[in-house]
C-alpha cells in the first residue's frame, strides 16, 4: 500500500507539472483529450537544424526493438542507492550481497500494475511489447514511424548531415501525463551512434616506424604490459584471471578468432590454458539480438583489440564479445548491455570503448547508462568505461578542433562505473630510453625494463610539452606551435588527448548545439570521488584512473592483430608481428583495466561491483591530505616499491580550438587553446599532484593493487 499511495502521489505531481508544462491536446485515436508532457532534452542538435532535413520518413518504417526506460518509484530509487552504498562497505549487512536481476525489479522496481499499465498504453496503439526485462525497469518494443508519431507526437525525418544520410527525430517526444511518473523517456529515435575511443595507425614493419616526432619505436606488447605495469608478480602466483568472465560489449564480430589465437601465441599467453574466448549474440526471451556480421568500419578492429588487450591483461579469464546488430533505431551494444545484465549468468568485469559527449547523448539516453550501470553494481559486475580521446572536448570528435567546449564521454560519467583515462611515456622527453626499454627483444616481444615514466597522453600541438619539445615558448597565439608550420607538418592540429572534465549535462538540455548551457546539469559528486587533487566542483569528474593510450606521437603505441583485410592496409596478420596494424586510445586502457579488475576479483574470490569507492580510499591512503613524492610516475624505476598508484604530473590535455567558440583562448593565430577562460590562458587540463582531470589518479602498480584490495 505505501508504494501504491507513494505512485499515486507521484502521478499527481507529475499532473501538476504537466498542466503548467503543456496544454490539452487530443490522441490521435480519437480519444477524449489528456495532458501530454514533453521528454525535454531528447532531440539531436542536427535534427534542429533545418539545413540538414530532408523530410518525413515513410510512415511504414520499421523501427524495430527500441527500448523505453522506466523510472523506479522514487522511495525505491532511494532504498536502491542507499542498497548499493552499502554493497561496497566492509561491515555491512548488505557487503557483498549481490542481487540477480529478478531481485532488482521485484524490491525495487515499479509495480506490476505499473509495467501493465505502460504495455497497455504501447499495445492499444499498434506496438509489439517485445520483453518487459526482469529489471523492471527497461521495455523492447517494435513498431513504426508513423505509429511513433502518433503515440508520441514526434516526427521522424531524413537528415542529410554533411553528406551523411540520417534519421531522427525532430522534436522532443511527448507521453500522456497519466505515465509521467513511470516513463524515463525512449532511449533512441534515431540513427546516431558513439564512436570507438580507438585509433589504427598504418601496417609498419617491426623494427622501424616514422609515425610521430620520433624515428625510433618501441611497440608496446602483452610483456611489455606486464613489466611496466608489474603484472608479473601476480601471473607468477597463479592469479591470471582464471574462472573469471570479462564481456566486452560491441556492435560487431571479431573478424576471425584465429586473430585472438595467433595474438595470444606469439606473445607468451597461450600457456594460460585456462583462457577462452567466447562469441555471443546474447538474446532474453525473444530474439532481439541478431548476429551483427563483422562491420568494417572500424568497429571490427574495436572489438578485436577489445578481446586481445583484455586477454593481455587476464590471460587466464574467460573473454566473451557480447555483440548485436544496430536496428533502424537503436544501437546494438545498447541492446547487448541489457540482455547481458538481465541474464541468468552475469558477468563479473564489463568494458566499454566507445564514446558520446554528455550534451550529445540526450537525457532517455544518459538516463539510460545510469540506470543500467547502477543495475550492473548491483548485481556484482564491475563496469570500465573509456574515458575518450579527444581532451576535454568530446563533442568534437573526429572534428579536428574543438568547436563545443568543455565536454565528457557520458557514456563514462555515471557514478557507476570506473572511467579510465589515457598517458604517455615520458622517457623520451626525459631522453632517459636507454634506461627503460632494451635494444634487443625477448622472446614474446618484449623489451620493456621496468616501468616506465609516464605524462599526460596529449598528441596535439596544445601541450606545453609538444611545444618545449619543438623549440616553441608557447602553444597558443601567432607565434605559438599550434599556428606553425611545424604543426601542420607533424599532424598536430588536432584535438588528440586523454579524455577527462567534469560532469556537466547528465541531464538537461542544452540551449545551443553541443555547448553545456540551457538547463544542463552533471551528475552530483559522490560522496567516495574526495582526494587530494580533486576540487570542490560539486560534481562528478574523470577520469578515475588512467593507462598507456598514447599513438606513437614518442615512439609507442599498442600492436594488434587484426587479419581483416579491410582495416589493416592490405597486410594481413601473419605469422610474425611485423606489418600488423598499431593502435591507440583510451579503447586500449579499458579492457587492460577490467582484466586487472578479474585479477583483483580472482584474488579475493569475489565479484566487487563498483570499484570506484575502494580505488579511491586507496588512493587516498596512498597521498594523504599533501600527495606524495614517492610515487611520483616522472620517477620510473625510482618510485617507492610500495606504490598502488603512480602520480602522472606532467603534461596536460589541452587541445586546439577554434577561435571565439566556447572556452577558446585565442590572443591571435587560426588556432586557440581550449581554455577554462577565453579571456586568459587557464588551459584544459594540467596534470597536477594527486587527482587531476588529465589523468585522475594516475596508473596503477598492478600487484600492489592486487595485495592492496581488501579481501
Amino acid at each position: 500500500m505505501q508504494g501504491y499511495r507513494a505512485l499515486i502521489a507521484g502521478l499527481g505531481l507529475a499532473l501538476i507539472g504537466a498542466c503548467q508544462a503543456a496544454a490539452a491536446e487530443p490522441v490521435s485515436d480519437g480519444r477524449a483529450a489528456q495532458e501530454f508532457v514533453v521528454l525535454s532534452g531528447n532531440t539531436r542538435s542536427e535534427a534542429r537544424n533545418p539545413a540538414f532535413d530532408r523530410g518525413a520518413v515513410a510512415d511504414a518504417l520499421p523501427l524495430e526493438h527500441m527500448l523505453l526506460s522506466l523510472r523506479r518509484p522514487a522511495n525505491k530509487q532511494a532504498a536502491l542507492d542507499r542498497y548499493i552504498d552499502a554493497l561496497t562497505e566492509p561491515g555491512s549487512p548488505h557487503y557483498h550481497q549481490w542481487l540477480t536481476a529478478e531481485q532488482l525489479g521485484q524490491q525495487f522496481g515499479p509495480s506490476h500494475a505499473d509495467l501493465a499499465k505502460v504495455r497497455e498504453w504501447l499495445s492499444a496503439r499498434g506496438f509489439t511489447v517485445n520483453i518487459i526485462y526482469p529489471s523492471g525497469v527497461m521495455i523492447d518494443f517494435s513498431g513504426t514511424a508513423g505509429q511513433v508519431r502518433a503515440a508520441f507526437q514526434t516526427e521522424i525525418h531524413n537528415l542529410d548531415v554533411h553528406g551523411e544520410a540520417h534519421i531522427a527525430n525532430v522534436s522532443d517526444p511527448k507521453i500522456p501525463a497519466s505515465l509521467a511518473g513511470l516513463v524515463e523517456g525512449i532511449v533512441s529515435l534515431h540513427d546516431f551512434t558513439p564512436k570507438p575511443a580507438s585509433h589504427k595507425g598504418p601496417a609498419f614493419q617491426y623494427t622501424n616506424c616514422d609515425q610521430g616526432l620520433v624515428t625510433n619505436c618501441d611497440f608496446v606488447t602483452p610483456s611489455d604490459l606486464a613489466t611496466i605495469y608489474d603484472f608479473n608478480p601476480e601471473f607468477k602466483a597463479g592469479i591470471t584471471g582464471e574462472g573469471q568472465n570479462i564481456t566486452v560489449v560491441e556492435d560487431s564480430n571479431i573478424y576471425t578468432p584465429k586473430d585472438w589465437t595467433l595474438f595470444r601465441s606469439l606473445f607468451g599467453l597461450a600457456k594460460y590454458t585456462s583462457g577462452k574466448l567466447i562469441e555471443s549474440h546474447p538474446t532474453l526471451k525473444g530474439s532481439n539480438c541478431a548476429d551483427p556480421g563483422v562491420n568494417t568500419n572500424g568497429d571490427d578492429f574495436e572489438a578485436t583489440l577489445d578481446v586481445e588487450y583484455a586477454s593481455a591483461a587476464a590471460p587466464g579469464a574467460t573473454v566473451t564479445v557480447a555483440s548485436c546488430k544496430t536496428t533502424t533505431a537503436t544501437w546494438g551494444v545498447l541492446i547487448a548491455l541489457q540482455n547481458v545484465l538481465n541474464a541468468p549468468k552475469l558477468p563479473d568485469v564489463l568494458s566499454i570503448s566507445y564514446i558520446w559527449c554528455e550534451t550529445d547523448t540526450g537525457a532517455a539516453n544518459n538516463a539510460f547508462y545510469k540506470s543500467t550501470y547502477q543495475q550492473a553494481v548491483a548485481e556484482g559486475t564491475s563496469i570500465f568505461v573509456a574515458a575518450g580521446d579527444w581532451g576535454a572536448a568530446s563533442c568534437d570528435l573526429f572534428n579536428g578542433d574543438a568547436t563545443s567546449g568543455i565536454t565528457v564521454n557520458g557514456m563514462a560519467s555515471t557514478v557507476y562505473d570506473v572511467a579510465v583515462g589515457g598517458t604517455d611515456f615520458g622517457d623520451v622527453l626525459a631522453k632517459t630510453s636507454a634506461t627503460y626499454w632494451s635494444p634487443v627483444n625477448s622472446s614474446t616481444y618484449g623489451n620493456a625494463l621496468s616501468y616506465v615514466p609516464e605524462i599526460a597522453w596529449n598528441n596535439s600541438c596544445a601541450s606545453p610539452l609538444n611545444a618545449a619539445y619543438l623549440d616553441f615558448t608557447v602553444s597558443y597565439g601567432s607565434a605559438g606551435l599550434c599556428n606553425s608550420k611545424t604543426a601542420k607538418n607533424d599532424k598536430l592540429q588536432g584535438n588528440i588527448a586523454g579524455g577527462g572534465g567534469p560532469s556537466a549535462c547528465a541531464t538537461g538540455t542544452p540551449s545551443s548545439g553541443d555547448v553545456v548551457g540551457g538547463t544542463c546539469k552533471g551528475y552530483a559528486k559522490p560522496s567516495w570521488q574526495s582526494v587530494y587533487g580533486n576540487p570542490s566542483d560539486g560534481v562528478r569528474d574523470l577520469p578515475d584512473v588512467s593507462l598507456f593510450s598514447a599513438g606513437a606521437l614518442w615512439g609507442r603505441a599498442y600492436i594488434v592483430c587484426l587479419s581483416d583485410s579491410n582495416e589493416n592496409y592490405g597486410s594481413p596478420c601473419e605469422k610474425f608481428p611485423s606489418y600488423w596494424l598499431w593502435g591507440n586510445g583510451t579503447s586500449f586502457a579499458s579492457p587492460i583495466m577490467a582484466g586487472i579488475q578479474a585479477l583483483i576479483d580472482q584474488k579475493t574470490k569475489s565479484k566487487q561491483g563498483n570499484p570506484a569507492p575502494t580505488l579511491y580510499k586507496l588512493a587516498k591512503a596512498e597521498y594523504g591530505s599533501k600527495g606524495t613524492s614517492l610515487c611520483l610516475a616522472k620517477l620510473g624505476n625510482k618510485t617507492a616499491k610500495s606504490c598502488v598508484f603512480h602520480d602522472v604530473t606532467q603534461g596536460s590535455t589541452a587541445v586546439p580550438c577554434v577561435p571565439k567558440s566556447t572556452g577558446c583562448y585565442a590572443p591571435s593565430g587560426a588556432l586557440g587553446v581550449l581554455s577554462r577562460s577565453s579571456t586568459k590562458y587557464e588551459p584544459v587540463y594540467p596534470a597536477t599532484a594527486g587527482w587531476d582531470f588529465a589523468t585522475g589518479l594516475g596508473s596503477v602498480d598492478v600487484a600492489n593493487l592486487v595485495k592492496a584490495w581488501p579481501k
